[in-house]
C-alpha cells in the first residue's frame, strides 16, 4: 500500500504541473515548453498509478467496484489523492484479521 500511497501522491502533483504548464501555455508565455515537460511526465506517472493500482488490487483483494472507482479517479485532477484516503479509511474501519490460536 505504501507504493500506491506514492503513486497516487505523484500522479496528483503531475497533474498539478500538467494544469500549471498549459495556464502557463494559453495566459503567459504563449510557449509549450511547460506543456512539452510535464505532458510526458504525468503520462508516465499516470501509467505507474494504474499499474500499481492493478497490483495493489489484486494484493488486497479489492472488490471490482473499488477498482473501477480508483480508474474513474485518475482522471480528473487530484482525485487520486481521494482515492488513496478513501481506501485507507476503508481499511482502518475493517475488522483486522487475528492469528489462529496454536494449538497444543
Amino acid at each position: 500500500m505504501r507504493w500506491f500511497k506514492i503513486a497516487a501522491i505523484v500522479e496528483a502533483f503531475s497533474w498539478a504541473g500538467l494544469l500549471i504548464g498549459m495556464f502557463l501555455k494559453r495566459n503567459v508565455v504563449h510557449d509549450e515548453i511547460g506543456v512539452k515537460i510535464f505532458g510526458p511526465i504525468h503520462g508516465i506517472c499516470f501509467i505507474v498509478y494504474l499499474i500499481t493500482l492493478a497490483m495493489v488490487y489484486t494484493e488486497q483483494k479489492w472488490s471490482k467496484r473499488t477498482a473501477i472507482l480508483g480508474v474513474i479517479s485518475s482522471v480528473p485532477p487530484f482525485m487520486t489523492l481521494w482515492f488513496e484516503r478513501h481506501i485507507t479509511r476503508q481499511e482502518r474501519k475493517a475488522p483486522q484479521s487475528v492469528a489462529p490460536a496454536p494449538v497444543g
